[in-house]
């Protein structure tokens, strides 16, 4: 999937041009298309416009390659021209020593690998629930237990996380307090921790000026996150996490995919059956995707007879 912003317009056009098989020219015209629709800001987050932000990325990029396909054309110097996407989105820095290595690098999907989320929340908020439910599993704590709750990450992290307190529950999915207090209050995170009543429930709100978090390093790279949990008997407990649980370097198991995806079909009111959908993720580019869209709907068509 694109991400939510001008860069992932730019990046899913140029790979559905590949899929489609378009050559040069064509691929030059997605791109431009794709510039002409492209736009999406942090100010969304915390909004349903961030989530449209994302599927309107990936909508942009397929109209823009049909478009080129059907011969609808657009600068070849959309990207660096004078008036084009680098001149006007940043300070104009010059791109054809990257693009010309193009084809002779590594992918960043195969160099970084794939992660999959494993909370319903921003990911800034991954690696401190990482370290949390590390110490809950040490030991076993609820908010009445709490002093306070001390986070530092490193830079960039907070940036997205901008609901103090948090209205809703779209606006809890960036707000590591409420994240951080649910997830305390709930013994774990779910889809069902941003509905609007979890989100506004006065059980939570006094715990929330408790937890403080700070970025303590002028660079992005590498992330990390620790978090130190304050009890009120005097006890203190610290975990900090470099590799984020569903990265390459710290994958989920498979009973943690399935409680992932068994929480978002539950959520979703869906018949399909959790084990299939997994074991349908697991066969991709193994089996056809005609079998494989059976696998998963045969739960469906059994209702259906059963009806």
């Amino acid at each position: 999937m694109a991400y939510d912003r001008n860069d992932g317009t730019i990046g899913a056009a140029a790979a559905c041009g590949h899929l489609l098989g378009l050559d040069a020219e064509r691929i030059t015209h997605s791109i431009g298309l794709a510039l002409a629709q492209t736009g999406g800001t942090r100010e969304n987050f915390g909004t349903d416009a961030k989530a449209f932000q994302a599927g309107q990325a990936n909508a942009a990029a397929i109209r823009a390659v049909l478009l080129a396909e059907q011969g609808f054309t657009a600068s070849p110097h959309a990207l660096d021209g004078g008036a084009g996407f680098t001149k006007l989105y940043s300070g104009g820095e010059d791109i054809a020593p990257v693009l010309a290595t193009l084809g002779s690098q590594p992918l960043e999907i195969d160099s970084s690998g794939i992660e999959v989320k494993k909370y319903p929340a921003c990911y800034g908020i991954h690696r401190p629930l990482d370290g949390l439910f590390d110490l809950m599993a040490e030991r076993s704590f609820g908010l009445e237990d709490v002093e306070r709750i001390d986070i530092e990450t490193s830079y960039g992290v907070l940036a997205p996380l901008v609901r103090h307190p948090p209205c809703n529950g779209t606006e809890g999915k960036f707000s590591m307090e409420y994240t951080i207090a649910a997830a305390i209050a709930d013994r774990g995170v779910r889809l069902s921790s941003y509905s609007d009543e979890a989100v506004t429930r006065p059980s939570i709100a006094p715990y929330l000026g408790r937890i403080a978090t700070r970025e303590v390093t002028a660079t992005m790279i590498p992330r990390w996150a620790s978090i130190a949990v304050v009890f009120k008997d005097g006890q203190i407990r610290k975990r900090r996490i470099d590799a984020l649980r569903g990265s390459p370097q710290s994958p989920l198991s498979d009973e943690e995919l399935l409680a992932k995806v068994s929480d978002c079909i539950s959520w979703g009111c869906s018949s399909v059956r959790p084990a299939d959908l997994l074991e349908a993720t697991q066969r991709l580019g193994t089996t056809s995707t005609r079998d494989l869209i059976a696998m998963i709907e045969r739960p469906n068509l059994q209702a259906q007879e059963l009806q």
